[in-house]
């Protein structure tokens, strides 16, 4: 959406926010996503930042709704709007396991009566796809429970309507959570609104949001931030990788967080005073990869010079060559990588740090992807070890990855 100019807009230009909080999702009794807290940080967001209009605008709080027609009138009334619309919606998405339809869950939904107390997620898509193109914004911070992951895997995406530009992120059920605050992806996208003197559009509020907003390992990204170069309408969501099938016993690989999407992927001069990043991920995403991993390995010799190997910086920069080496298809220099920024991070941050996490995970769906047997045998020894110093690991990727070793030490375990 394009902000319009003082003076140029009608009552016929009325714009609306819609904020929508669903049924928070909770694991292991933490808290994945709390829509509450979400809607609260938004409501301090003037409406005219949200929209990126200057033009007179309603806005909707539903939070604690527990009717779907109820939320189905205030979507219906938001999508008449004939200006600017943004719907934000955040919460726990879940399925009919009776129809297989995706719904958002609402206060007091459970698996029994989803069909009754929770929206479906196509009334969503089928309200807004009426509307002009270029109008509508969704913006979207869920977490998807046990039922309904495996359903978004079959999809291979989150089903959008087709003229709204839609961003945001679905976290996968094995996510630990944390307190009960606002989410790293809605804290992110609302801190950019904050520091920019300038209105960043929909496209780079999302790319920065993802970027610094060390998601869980797997979390389907709504479009992929490799996708946000290309036009809109050629725009693909991210989407959920299937387990690789292998004759040895191995973890379900997952797609990693790509830390050199900090910055909109588009070229910029690599100077001294500017963030290299974009031009490096541009230079990556594009093919070039020997280009970009010189240029990365330049600004990590000159960080490790001014900062020192075991700063905080140096590690961010090894993990930006992992994944330029991940994407090249160089699994093994990426398990290398991942596996140093692992320890460097358990060095200084807690085994639970999402950071500390996060490159476990990147070490672990390389190390899967490695097919010399050597090499990953190898790099095998050390990613164990850093695995078996994360508490809240889950035990059945630990326990397959040490079935894994065996396998290729020619010990194979006997349980």
């Amino acid at each position: 959406m394009h902000i319009d100019e003082p003076g140029q807009h009608s009552s016929q230009q009325r714009g609306h926010v819609l904020l929508i909080a669903g049924d928070a999702a909770v694991r292991r009794r933490a808290v994945q996503v709390a829509p509450s807290a979400n809607l609260a940080a938004l409501a301090l967001v003037p409406a005219s930042v949200l929209l990126n209009s200057h033009a007179p605008s309603d806005t909707t709080y539903l939070d604690g709704a527990r009717d779907p027609n109820t939320v189905l009138m205030r979507l219906r009334a938001a999508a008449a709007t004939p200006g600017p619309l943004l719907v934000y919606l955040s919460g726990r998405l879940t399925l009919d396991r009776r129809g297989r339809d995706l719904h958002l869950a609402l206060a007091g939904s459970t698996a029994s009566t989803v069909r009754y107390t929770a929206l479906p997620w196509e009334w969503l898509v089928t309200e807004l796809r009426p509307r002009p193109a270029g109008l509508t914004t969704v913006v979207l911070d869920l977490v998807a429970d046990k039922a309904a992951w495996p359903a978004l895997a079959e999809l291979g995406s989150l089903p959008v309507p087709a003229a709204a530009e839609t961003y945001g992120v679905v976290v996968p059920p094995a996510f630990t959570g944390g307190e009960n605050t606002v989410s790293s992806y809605t804290r992110h996208w609302i801190d950019q609104l904050r520091r920019n003197p300038t209105r960043p559009t929909g496209v780079q509020l999302h790319a920065f949001a993802v970027g610094a907003a060390a998601l869980p390992p797997g979390t389907l990204v709504l479009p992929a931030t490799r996708a946000l170069s290309a036009p809109p309408e050629h725009r693909q969501p991210g989407r959920v990788e299937e387990p690789v099938r292998s004759a040895h016993p191995v973890p379900v690989p997952v797609p990693v967080p790509v830390r050199t999407q900090a910055q909109v992927p588009a070229p910029v001069p690599a100077v001294p005073g500017q963030d290299p990043r974009p031009h490096i991920h541009a230079l990556a995403t594009s093919g070039r990869h020997h280009e970009a991993a010189t240029l990365a390995q330049a600004w990590e010799q000159h960080v490790l010079q001014n900062h020192g190997y075991t700063s905080p910086e140096a590690t961010e920069w090894a993990e930006i060559r992992a994944d330029l080496a991940r994407m090249a298809g160089n699994y093994r220099s990426a398990t290398q990588l991942w596996i140093g920024a692992g320890q460097s991070r358990l060095a200084r941050q807690s085994p639970e740090a999402p950071e500390v996490l996060a490159a476990a995970a990147g070490a672990l769906y390389c190390w899967t992807q490695l097919k010399d047997e050597a090499a990953a045998r190898e790099a095998g020894h050390e990613l164990l070890r850093l695995l078996d110093a994360l508490p809240s690991l889950e035990p059945r990727l630990l326990r397959l990855t040490r079935q894994r070793l065996e396998v290729l030490n020619g010990t194979p375990s006997q349980c």
